[in-house]
């Protein structure tokens, strides 16, 4: 098994990633294999231990007190343990739709990674949010993630399962309606869901995201408005001010911020704060908030900046070899963003603390999502809807028209689909059989978990 050395002397980290590229290899190039999702129930358990435990190496070592929380949060829902275990979706995927037209997918398809954030112009816009996972893989395995995504989600929230497959099928519609109308027009290059030309239920979501920045930085800043207030997730660095200057100095030079808006400042920074307990999949990765002196000196319009520790996409050795490559970790997510968003959060980039990558971007007041507590099933299937033409609008956009790829991404799709009926129904199957895995696997990582499983690394010993 192919290793991960470890200082000192201590025996070396299993790692698969080597041996999972080599199988995903096999399966595009038209092999029989066995996938994890072939294993049967005990080796399945195993399995899922021991990529758990690949997969937060480097968590459980530096930041044990971090992979605790994520785990505890995964074992609360299967929802949650669905978006943190992306790795594991992937690797019972491995080498899947090599004849299917790739693009450069979202990654991480799910309700909740779609909402509201800044655009360029500071408004509010609707539309795919989160890239982490960005990768170059066939389409559809967006789509066979988020019918999953979809389906988990819904099914957590108590819709029936009936419903469920309507949800999901609503999705896919959803994105081959958007694939066409944007292959008759090339409207994808400039098409927003704002206020004005949203459907009702984004259109609340948009409203409600149309907060003042002033007592919206209240919530996080003191009375003098120069600093963070400490709390259970911002914990502030004031001694590291000057650090995170010269952090912020270098990502202004070596980012394209041309659009950079002029409420940024000179990029003064104030204060710095160490952000604990966000998202789901990064949750245990170094965050930090960056305070910025906005123009009017008084707090009032300040600037805060997140910088997130990146990662490698769970996708990577995974999907189907393709011509394109991926930059370095940091690069590859601000060029996803760049390229699925029209109009995007201009301070959207890259930045390097102590050697590691770290992605930056805006904390805005305009940031929302849909409330899916609240969904009624003809919610749910007009979200799920609505969320297909977006993700469609994502892989309409990586091809000729934005120089990531050649020819016409939305028309090379359609002419691989064939049959709208047979790709739902294709997606819906495997939607339906993952669903029930993952319920499986859930359980198993809840006893795991609870025996004290992920709290070490598999080790070679020799």
């Amino acid at each position: 098994m192919p290793r991960t050395h470890n200082p000192g002397g201590e025996p070396p980290t299993a790692s698969r990633f080597e041996d999972f590229a080599e199988l995903a290899r096999r399966r595009a190039s038209g092999e029989f294999v066995m996938l994890p999702r072939h294993l049967p129930p005990e080796d399945r358990r195993l399995y899922v231990r021991q990529t758990l435990r690949e997969d937060h190496a480097q968590r459980i070592h530096q930041r044990p007190e971090g992979a605790a929380t994520k785990f505890e949060k995964l074992a609360g829902s299967v929802y949650s343990y669905f978006r943190g275990t992306c790795l594991l979706f992937y690797r019972d995927m491995a080498g899947e739709d090599a004849w299917m037209p790739t693009v450069l997918t979202l990654g991480d398809v799910h309700p909740e990674n779609f909402g509201v954030m800044p655009s360029v112009d500071n408004t509010p816009i609707f539309g795919v949010n989160d890239f982490d996972e960005a990768y170059f893989a066939p389409f559809t395995w967006d789509l066979k993630r988020g019918a999953v995504g979809f389906m988990i989600a819904a099914r957590e929230q108590g819709v029936k399962r009936k419903h469920l497959r309507k949800i999901a099928k609503r999705l896919v519609q959803g994105y081959l309606e958007g694939l066409r109308s944007f292959a008759r027009d090339d409207s994808e290059m400039h098409y927003q869901l704002r206020i004005d030309n949203s459907p009702k239920l984004i259109r609340k979501l948009l409203q409600r995201a149309q907060r003042d920045r002033e007592p919206w930085l209240q919530k996080y800043l003191g009375e003098k408005r120069d600093r963070f207030v400490a709390d259970e997730k911002l914990v502030p660095l004031p001694s590291r001010v000057d650090e995170f200057q010269d952090i912020i100095d270098e990502y202004a030079e070596k980012n394209d911020l041309a659009e950079l808006p002029a409420r940024a400042g000179n990029l003064k920074v104030k204060d710095v704060a160490e952000r604990k307990g966000s998202g789901t999949a990064s949750l245990g990765l170094a965050r930090y908030w960056v305070l910025l002196e906005g123009l009017s000196e008084d707090g009032t319009d300040d600037v805060i900046l997140e910088l997130k520790r990146a990662r490698r996409s769970a996708l990577a050795g995974l999907a189907p070899p393709s011509q394109k490559q991926m930059d370095g970790e940091a690069d590859r997510v601000v060029n996803a963003q760049a390229v699925h968003l029209v109009g995007g959060d201009p301070f959207y980039g890259k930045a390097e603390i102590g050697g590691e990558s770290f992605l930056v971007r805006e904390r805005s007041p305009y940031k929302e999502e849909i409330d899916i507590d609240d969904l009624s099933k003809k919610k749910w299937k007009r979200y799920a809807r609505i969320c297909g033409t977006s993700l469609a609008q994502a892989h309409a956009l990586a091809d000729g028209d934005t120089g990531v790829m050649e020819g016409n991404a939305e028309k090379r799709i359609l002419e691989a689909i064939g049959e709208d009926a047979l790709l739902i129904e294709d997606i819906l199957r495997f939607a339906e059989e993952t669903v029930e895995r993952i319920y499986r696997d859930h359980r198993a990582f809840c006893e795991d978990w609870s025996l004290g499983a992920l709290q070490f690394v598999d080790k070679i010993y020799e």
